[in-house]
């Protein structure tokens, strides 16, 4: 019952719309601006930079904080994972905004960085060498999604974690389909630039 109970929070806390809420407070339904993403780099982009760090750090936290309880709690491996999925999916699909919500990066990493912190770092620096010479936000994502089972793996974690890692990787890349398409066509919009796309 207690890990029902705790699924059900890490789900609804997933849910909490950061970057919309953040938005609102500017006065901007970020779902109509932009690409309509709930995500940090969207808010960044539309709303503006302060607020996009803003949802960045608290999309972490909601990974952070239910993976964080569950290896306070001492549950198992498959526990904690399960309780880092449901915080995950609850950004992707969050009850309070139809289901609609974003990509799941900032949300995946923070449970990694609890759960793995050697993974995780690993995971950002993967994101940093990206990003910086391309400023392609997607394609680091993308990138440092893929690598986390294999980055988990490499630090022993369990292998309900590895395949944590596994299913964020999944999800992250389908969640990006678009921005593939984009990024093969050669019209990805870099960050910094204003764009009708993330």
């Amino acid at each position: 019952m207690e890990i029902i109970v705790l699924i059900v929070f890490a789900y609804l806390l997933g849910s909490i719309p950061s970057g919309y809420i953040w938005g609102k407070f500017s006065g901007v339904d970020v779902r109509h601006v932009g690409s309509g993403n709930v995500g940090a780099t969207n808010v960044a982009r539309a709303v503006g930079k302060w607020q996009g760090i803003l949802t960045l750090l608290a999309d972490t936290a909601k990974g952070l904080i239910p993976a964080a309880i569950g290896l306070w709690l001492t549950l198992a491996p498959a526990a904690v994972a399960a309780l880092a999925a449901a915080a995950f999916l609850g950004h992707l699909y969050p009850v309070f905004l139809n289901f609609r919500g974003g990509k799941g990066v900032a949300t995946a990493l923070g449970a990694l960085l609890v759960i793995a912190p050697l993974a995780g770092l690993l995971l950002v620096a993967i994101f940093a060498a990206v990003v910086f010479p391309t400023r392609l936000v997607s394609l680091s994502s993308i990138a440092a999604a893929a690598f986390a089972p294999f980055a988990l793996w490499l630090f022993l974690a369990p292998r309900a974690i590895v395949l944590l890692g596994a299913f964020f990787a999944a999800m992250i890349v389908w969640r990006h389909r678009g921005n593939i398409q984009r990024l093969r066509a050669g019209t990805e919009p870099r960050f910094g630039a204003r764009s009708n796309t993330d």
